[in-house]
């Protein structure tokens, strides 16, 4: 944990686009274009979910989810992510996996699936070299009934809008909502 310490400290000296909890997006410019193809993206997670019921939960893909996560609230569909990457899961989804390869340093691609109720409790990432996307795919009404808490500030997700967020700041995430929601969930460097 001390070598992890050090590392995040030179990642706050050293970062090129600054450290705040939720990014403005005008520094990741090519995150209009991933919103620009929202649509594209959501109409192949709409073939994804007509098998929603077999796809695993997210805690059996990643184990150290499993502290915060063990029910059946948080599905994923995985592209690529955790050293792995699942060639059929691209085969199903070719157009979202092209359209994420605008994202400079891309680790992970997936859909992440909240049923109703699902909240995840207050966590962080294990550093801060890595920054998450969340672009709203399927979003409920009413949206405040659902959302994210990055430190102290609170977004709502809208489909087709992109947020660019520090994981290794405390978050929480809840979906109050009596239906689904889902978000194309983007790891990058």
């Amino acid at each position: 944990m001390g070598v992890v310490a050090r590392v995040e400290r030179l990642n706050l000296k050293y970062s090129k686009v600054g450290n705040p909890p939720i990014y403005d997006k005008a520094v990741f410019p090519w995150s209009r274009e991933i919103e620009r193809e929202w649509r594209l993206i959501r109409g192949e997670l709409d073939r994804v979910l007509t098998r929603k019921d077999d796809l695993p939960r997210f805690h059996e893909l990643a184990t150290d989810v499993a502290t915060i996560s063990q029910d059946h609230g948080w599905k994923s569909f995985m592209l690529c992510g955790y050293g792995f990457r699942s060639d059929r899961n691209i085969e199903r989804c070719p157009k979202t996996w092209s359209i994420c390869q605008k994202i400079p340093g891309l680790i992970t691609v997936m859909f992440s699936i909240f049923e109703p109720g699902k909240h995840l409790p207050p966590h962080r990432g294990p550093y801060n070299g890595v920054l998450r996307l969340h672009l709203g795919l399927i979003v409920p009404e009413p949206r405040e009934q659902l959302g994210i808490r990055v430190e102290k500030d609170i977004y709502r997700w809208k489909e087709g809008e992109a947020v660019v967020f520090d994981d290794a700041y405390e978050h929480e995430a809840w979906n109050y909502t009596p239906q689904t929601r889902v978000v194309l969930f983007v790891d990058f460097r």
